[in-house]
């Protein structure tokens, strides 16, 4: 038998999902928690520690990626799989990074959910969910965007920058000389590789660095 886990605030979604994975071949709930603080102190009485976690990424008290964490330092064997009805980039790389190996909308077919745990129980990953999730493309950006390593100022002129006011404008906003916006300008020239202001828009926009 595959043991799992289940942390989730909202009892009805739990019980039910409980309830699914009881159908599925080799599959059995060992433990059930509402939130992350509430899943470490049953872990600490815990028999049987569970192969795989399904936690919610928003939780009260303790959430998803906080737990992922925590679950990933003192149970790094445990495979862990986040569960949102939210898709956006941000949460996915953010659980990623927790340690997570698949996330799972909870809208999730069943039989889409049984392929996604035993990819997960053989192999031990999965990232083929309904939603077409590719982590490498996000993972990867969230480098490049990283690698970039943009000051708190940098980021505050990017977001400036990508507005209609003009640079004497964004100097005044931003409490300094023409001459340093000039900087900032020329300095992330250089770091998005664009030779106009234009292009450093897109290249911000792109990469999901400033809101319009």
């Amino acid at each position: 038998m595959i043991k799992i886990g289940i942390a989730d605030d909202h009892q009805l979604f739990v019980k039910s999902l409980g309830l699914m994975l009881a159908t599925f071949n080799h599959y059995q709930v060992v433990v059930e928690a509402a939130n992350g603080k509430d899943l470490i102190e049953k872990m600490k009485v815990l028999k049987e520690e569970p192969d795989i976690m399904l936690l919610d990424v928003n939780m009260p008290q303790m959430n998803g990626v906080e737990t992922a964490k925590w679950l990933t330092e003192h149970y790094p064997v445990i495979k862990l799989v986040a569960l949102s009805m939210n898709d956006n980039d941000h949460t996915i790389i953010e659980m990623v990074k927790a340690g997570c190996c698949a996330y799972l909308l909870k809208d999730t077919h069943p039989n889409e959910l049984e392929k996604a745990l035993n990819e997960i129980a053989t192999k031990g990953y999965y990232n083929g969910d309904a939603s077409n999730i590719n982590f490498r493309r996000l993972l990867q950006s969230q480098a490049e965007t990283d690698a970039l390593n943009l000051t708190e100022r940098e980021k505050q002129f990017l977001q400036h920058a990508c507005s209609d006011m003009t640079y004497k404008h964004i100097a005044g906003l931003m409490g300094v000389s023409e001459r340093s916006v000039d900087g900032y300008r020329e300095n992330l020239f250089g770091k998005f590789n664009v030779q106009s202001r234009v292009g450093l828009c897109l290249e911000a926009v792109r990469r999901k660095l400033v809101n319009l």
